[in-house]
C-alpha cells in the first residue's frame, strides 16, 4: 500500500540567517568600539512650569468644511469668557490641540496662528452648536 505524500512547508530567510534548525536567527553584529568623546554635562532644571490657554467656539449654523475655514481667533472665548484677540501660540516649547464636539482631531487636518483656525479641506461638516475648542500648552522652565 502506498504511503500518502504530505505536503512540506519551505521556510524562506530573506534578511535573516537559517540556522539549520528551522530557527531563523539574525546575524551576529560586529561591535566596532569607537569613542564619542566626553559626555556633555547636563544643566539641572529646578522647575517647569505649564502654561495653559483655552479658546472656545460654539458656531450657530453649519461650518461646510469641503473647501477648508478659516475661523478668526476674535469668534472664541478664553477661560474667562472674554472675546480673545489672538491665540497664544508657544513656540517651540509648547503644542496645540483641536477639539470638535469634545473629540480631539488629528494635528494633519488643522493649523493654528496667533490670529485664526485653519482647517483643511475635508468632506464633513460641523454642526451648528458643537463646541469648538482650541488648547494651546507652552512650557517654560527655570
Amino acid at each position: 500500500m502506498e504511503q500518502p505524500k504530505r505536503n512540506k512547508k519551505v521556510l524562506k530567510f530573506n534578511s535573516i540567517t537559517d540556522c539549520g534548525n528551522r530557527v531563523g536567527c539574525w546575524p551576529r553584529i560586529k561591535i566596532n568600539s569607537t569613542c564619542i568623546g566626553d559626555i556633555p554635562k547636563s544643566t539641572p532644571i529646578d522647575s517647569i512650569t505649564p502654561t495653559i490657554n483655552r479658546y472656545f467656539y460654539i458656531p450657530t449654523t453649519d461650518i461646510d468644511l469641503t473647501n477648508g475655514v478659516t475661523i478668526p481667533s476674535n469668534l472664541f472665548l478664553n477661560d474667562n469668557g472674554n472675546i480673545t484677540t489672538h491665540f497664544s501660540i508657544f513656540n517651540p516649547s509648547g503644542y496645540v490641540n483641536l477639539y470638535i464636539n469634545g473629540i480631539m482631531q488629528e494635528g494633519g487636518l488643522y493649523t493654528v496662528n496667533t490670529n485664526s483656525l485653519i482647517i483643511i479641506p475635508t468632506a464633513s461638516k460641523i454642526s451648528d452648536s458643537n463646541s469648538i475648542i482650541i488648547e494651546s500648552v507652552g512650557f517654560s522652565y527655570e
